[in-house]
């Protein structure tokens, strides 16, 4: 049985993912900041799977942390996929440029950027032997420009950026760069305080088209949700 690494996981899209994963066979290690919200998320998990679900509590920029996921997916073996969901919006109301607070993008810039390079560093040895698969989670802020958006745009083009020279770098390993558009998630409803964003999908409506994606022999790239739905549907 494969063991899949999530990210971010106690809610929103990493957990709607999580949650099919678990459906299909994976052994699961996720993690979050929020104890209560994953001790949930556990109890989706198991219910919806045979495999082995880990829990590890704590922030995903500090390196002892990072540590702690990999090492609990080698426990359990057959580590074969990193999904590098977890993401902080930054600073809200979203602020321009010219006003953003700099501690606030020094955090987005070390949990959108830094700590997924760390956990590919460390987890890619086992990645490697299982011919596995590296997902780092995007967004259309990182390739289109958006008023307010410029923290977290900024730290999601790294990612990419990474992501593309990793898979140039490794040829031998699938690196997927995925983005699932706009979703009725938390942190959406975060970056527009106040407004109804009822007329999103919601997270588990964009799983299949990553769930198909892991599933195939695409070669390494950038992908959106709306894309391979479309290619599904046609």
């Amino acid at each position: 049985m494969s063991t899949a690494i999530v990210t971010g996981a106690s809610r929103g899209f990493g957990l709607a993912l999580a949650t099919d994963l678990s459906a299909t066979g994976w052994n699961l290690v996720i993690d979050g900041r929020s104890e209560p919200s994953l001790a949930i998320a556990r109890e989706t998990l198991t219910r919806v799977g045979s495999g082995v679900v880990r829990v590890v509590v704590g922030d995903v920029a500090d390196p002892s942390h990072q540590a702690e996921l990999v090492d609990a997916a080698v426990e359990i073996g057959g580590f074969r996929l990193l999904v590098n969901n977890a993401s902080d919006l930054g600073a809200t109301p979203l602020p321009h440029l010219v006003d953003y607070p700099i501690e606030p993008l020094r955090r987005v810039v070390e949990v959108n950027l830094v700590a997924p390079l760390a956990l590919i560093q460390s987890s890619l040895p086992h990645i490697r032997s299982n011919r596995g698969v590296v997902i780092n989670i995007t967004s259309d802020a990182a390739v289109e420009a958006y008023e307010g958006w410029g923290g977290y745009g900024a730290s999601k083009a790294a990612l990419e950026q990474i992501s593309h020279v990793l898979s140039l770098e490794e040829p031998e390993l699938r690196v997927y760069w995925f983005d699932p558009g706009d979703m009725r998630t938390q942190m959406h409803q975060d970056a527009f305080p106040g407004e109804d964003i009822s007329d999103r999908p919601l997270p588990e409506s964009r799983v299949p088209a990553l769930i198909g994606l892991i599933g195939s022999d695409a070669p390494s790239g950038r992908f959106t949700a709306s894309q391979l739905l479309d290619e599904v549907a046609s």
